[in-house]
């Protein structure tokens, strides 16, 4: 189970959305693959959003520190 800091989008999808994810511990993870973790709640700090009906992964807020996804 990946927190939110430990995940890192890798960009070159288009327009600018994340084909990929660094996951610290595991390397690079699908888009995909990793949609399919959030939504068996394998990250439990990260939810699905939509954009142009492509499905993508965020960080839910957090006000103790920054830590989003592309950041």
């Amino acid at each position: 189970m990946a927190k939110g800091s430990s995940i890192n989008g890798n960009g070159g999808g288009n327009g600018g959305g994340n084909d990929g994810y660094t996951i610290k511990g595991r390397g690079v993870v699908s888009r995909v693959k990793f949609i399919k973790e959030v939504k068996k709640d394998m990250h439990p700090d990260t939810a699905i959003y939509k954009r142009n009906g492509v499905e993508y992964a965020r960080n839910k807020p957090n006000s103790d520190k920054p830590d989003n996804i592309n950041e």
